[in-house]
């Protein structure tokens, strides 16, 4: 099924699985590569080292494409660009709209550049500014998240940028795929549908907390950081959302320590991270430091499986998920579902059922 993302960055299928801290490995992602859809390695949660190995490890693993997502924003991306533009790295994808200058960067060396967005507004500045693609997550998705459905900002996204989009957030069948490219997508891009995989090395306890959960167990709160975030309502979330100022504050920063133990980070550093991804959102101190900190409650869950201590970001088809396919065996049922879709759609003009 070959489509303008296919072509762009020399994949067999329309399909992306999305560069998830602490879950988007060099297993998962040479996994998807070798499968014929497109893998992102997520960066954001690795040292440089981290990231020259990570890339190496995946290298050794698949001759196939496959990204890396980075965050724009932090203080050392011009490094990361470096590596893997050295690295010959196929794909960058961003959480957040990287600079004009990193885009030129980038497209100077041959680099594909795919942000993600949530917005219209956000797919145009950054199509303006050299991007070659985008993805575009609805509200359904999981992590930090909108409020506009992907049925209605997908087609505003297609009708205002001239750059393939690839649709996020509530995709996990080939039935969702012929739905996104009717509405003009060029593919679709899954994170909790690969995460529920044999190849995510995300322990399975808490797998098998993810495929227990129904459509109702998943939430969006402010109570981890202050932004809209989709995850499973757990024990920990319950707390943050009924806790007070001062209590929550005592929860941030017994976390924060433990995070800047874990990532080197100096208590400045912590800080100005979580000022950072405050967005210009008026956030408590507690909120600010859980900003700069949430990567470690993602790890409590997804590295070290402890579901009491962490939060798990979900989206919402995580309610509708029961199995736990391989790389492989998911990209080809939902291609086969796909073409069986496509070729039981009437055909134009063809009288309808009554």
């Amino acid at each position: 099924m070959e489509t303008a993302l296919t072509k762009l960055v020399g994949v067999r299928h329309p399909i992306v699985q999305t560069g998830m801290g602490w879950v988007a490995g060099p297993r998962l992602v040479s996994a998807t590569a070798n499968a014929g859809a497109l893998g992102i390695l997520a960066s954001a949660t690795m040292t440089l080292d981290e990231l020259r190995g990570a890339v190496a490890e995946v290298r050794s693993r698949t001759d196939a494409p496959f990204g890396v997502n980075l965050r724009a924003d932090a203080g050392d991306a011009g490094d990361r660009v470096r590596i893997i533009i050295d690295a010959g790295v196929r794909v960058a994808s961003f959480a957040l709209a990287p600079s004009k200058e990193l885009i030129a960067e980038l497209k100077e060396a041959g680099v594909v550049v795919i942000p993600s967005v949530g917005a219209r507004r956000h797919a145009e500045k950054v199509a303006a500014w050299g991007a070659d693609a985008v993805i575009v997550q609805g509200g359904e998705g999981g992590g930090h998240t909108g409020e506009v459905a992907t049925t209605v900002l997908l087609p505003q996204v297609v009708d205002a940028v001239d750059i393939p989009v690839v649709a996020a957030g509530g995709f996990h069948d080939g039935r969702g795929l012929v739905a996104a490219m009717a509405y003009g997508a060029a593919g679709i891009a899954m994170g909790t549908r690969f995460l529920l995989t044999s190849d995510s090395t995300v322990p399975d306890a808490v797998k098998a907390r993810y495929l227990a959960a129904g459509v109702g167990d998943i939430t969006v709160t402010r109570a981890v950081d202050g932004l809209p975030h989709r995850m499973l309502r757990t024990e920990l979330v319950d707390a943050l959302e009924r806790a007070g100022r001062t209590e929550a504050l005592v929860r941030a920063v017994r976390r924060a320590a433990g995070f800047r133990r874990l990532s080197g980070l100096s208590w400045r550093r912590v800080v100005r991270d979580g000022l950072a991804m405050r967005h210009g959102k008026d956030l408590t101190w507690s909120q600010v430091l859980l900003a700069a900190n949430t990567p470690m409650l993602l790890r409590a869950a997804m590295v070290q499986g402890r579901t009491d201590l962490g939060v798990m970001a979900a989206g919402q088809v995580a309610g509708v998920i029961e199995d736990l396919p391989s790389c492989a065996e998911l990209v080809e049922r939902v291609m086969a579902e796909a073409r069986e879709t496509l070729g039981g759609l009437p055909v134009p003009g063809a009288s309808m059922p009554g």
